[in-house]
C-alpha cells in the first residue's frame, strides 16, 4: 500500500501547506549556537581546507541551473504519459525536495550572518549561495505547475528546530552526502535509459550532486580537524544521526514507488544502491558504518514502513480513538528503531585524506 496519498497537491496553497508540515519524515529547518560555530578551528587541514575554498570561489555551476531551450518541449511531451499518482509523488518530491535545499541556505545564511569566524564564514556564504540555486530551480519547475512556493513566508512560518553544532555537522554532512548518492544514481539510471528521463529536471541531476558532494567534504574537513566529535561517546550519536538519516529516507521513498518505478528502479534495490555508496563515502570521517547487511537490517525497515501506513490510516480516524492509535503505532516504530539502533556496526579506519572525488 503507497502512503504517499495523504495529502493531494492540486494548488499553491496545498504545496505551501506541505512544505510547511513539521514531522518525521518532512525536512526540518534549524537553528544552532552560532557562538560555539564561530569557535570551530580547521587550521590542523588548512592546506585542504584552503584547496576547497578556490574550488568554491571556481563556482563551475555559476550558469548551471538555467533551463534550456529544450526543456519546455520535453515537459511539455512528458506530462500526458504521467498517470494521475506519478504526478502526485513527482510533486511531493519537489516540494520534499525544494523544502530540504532551502533549509540548508536558510541555515548557512544564518551561521553567515552571526559568526566572525573568516573560515566558516566564506564557507557558509558558498554554500548559501549553491543551495539558494538549488531551491530556486526546483521552484521553478513547481511554477510550471502554478504551484510556486512563497519562499518568504516559508523561512518566516515553517517551525525551526534547535540543533547543537556537533548534531548540525552529522546530520548536514550526512544530508549532502547521500543527497549526491541519491541523485548520482539516479542520474546513471537515467543515463542508461533516457528513455525512462519523463521529467527534464533530470538532466540536471550531475553537476547538482556535485555541488553536495564538495558541502559534504566541506563538513568532513570540519570533523576531521575537530577529531573529538568523531570519539567516545560521539560516536553513539554518529551511530543515531546514519541510522536515522537512513531509516527517514527508507520510509519516505516507500511512500513513493510510483516514482521510481517510472525511471526503471525498484525502491528497495534503490535505497540499498545509496546507503552502499554512502557507506563507501563516510569512511572519510565516520568511525563507524551501518551494516546494511544484516538480516535484521531490511527487516526492521520494511517494518517502519508498514507502521508508517498504519499510522497514515489513524490519522484518518476522528478522536479519542485515532489519537490513541497514533500513538499506539509512534511507539511501536520508537521500539522498531531502538532494535535497529542496537544492530551490530563496522568499525572503519579513517582515510587518511579525506578529501573524496565525486566519481560514481
Amino acid at each position: 500500500m503507497n502512503v504517499a496519498a495523504e495529502s493531494i497537491i492540486d494548488t499553491a496553497v496545498d504545496a505551501n501547506e506541505k512544505a510547511l508540515q513539521s514531522n518525521l519524515l518532512s525536512p526540518r529547518f534549524y537553528t544552532t549556537d552560532f557562538d560555539a560555530v564561530n569557535r570551530i578551528s580547521v587550521e590542523s587541514w588548512r592546506s585542504q581546507w584552503d584547496e576547497m575554498m578556490k574550488e568554491y570561489e571556481g563556482d563551475n555551476n555559476h550558469d548551471h541551473f538555467q533551463r534550456d531551450a529544450a526543456f519546455a518541449g520535453e515537459l511539455e511531451a512528458a506530462i500526458p504519459t504521467w498517470s494521475p499518482e506519478l504526478r502526485q509523488e513527482l510533486l511531493d518530491f519537489f516540494v520534499s525536495s525544494l523544502t530540504s535545499e532551502f533549509s540548508g541556505c536558510i541555515l548557512y545564511n544564518e551561521i553567515r550572518k552571526n559568526i566572525d569566524n573568516p573560515d566558516l564564514k566564506q564557507l557558509m556564504t558558498y554554500m548559501a549561495r549553491d543551495e539558494s540555486r538549488h531551491a530556486g530551480f526546483i521552484n521553478m519547475s513547481l511554477k510550471d505547475f502554478n504551484l510556486g512556493i512563497d519562499l518568504g513566508n516559508l523561512k518566516r512560518t515553517k517551525a525551526y528546530t534547535y540543533f547543537a553544532p556537533k548534531h548540525i555537522m552529522y546530520a548536514t554532512y550526512l544530508s549532502e552526502k547521500i543527497g549526491y548518492a541519491r541523485y548520482i544514481t539516479i542520474y546513471r539510471q537515467l543515463e542508461r535509459h533516457p528513455e525512462r528521463r519523463f521529467h527534464p529536471i533530470f538532466r540536471w541531476f550531475e553537476r547538482w550532486c556535485n555541488d553536495e558532494f564538495r558541502h559534504g567534504e566541506s563538513f568532513a574537513l570540519i570533523m576531521r580537524a575537530n577529531p573529538g566529535l568523531l570519539s567516545g561517546l560521539n560516536v553513539w550519536q554518529i551511530r543515531f544521526f546514519l541510522l536515522a538519516v537512513y531509516a527517514t529516507m527508507y520510509v519516505r521513498d516507500h511512500r513513493r514507488p510510483l516514482l521510481h518505478e517510472a525511471m526503471g528502479l525498484d525502491s528497495t534495490a534503490y535505497d540499498m544502491e545509496v546507503f552502499r555508496i554512502t557507506n563507501i563515502i563516510t569512511q572519510q570521517v565516520f568511525p563507524i558504518a551501518l551494516d546494511i547487511d544484516h538480516p535484521a537490517f531490511m527487516k526492521h525497515l520494511e517494518k517502519l514502513v508498514v507502521i508508517a501506513q498504519a499510522y497514515e490510516a489513524a490519522k484518518a480516524t476522528k478522536g479519542l480513538w485515532g489519537r490513541l492509535q497514533q500513538a499506539w503505532h509512534g511507539a511501536r516504530a520508537v521500539g522498531v528503531f531502538g532494535r535497529l539502533y542496537f544492530l551490530p556496526v563496522k568499525s572503519q579506519a579513517l582515510l587518511d585524506n579525506p578529501r573524496l572525488r565525486p566519481t560514481w
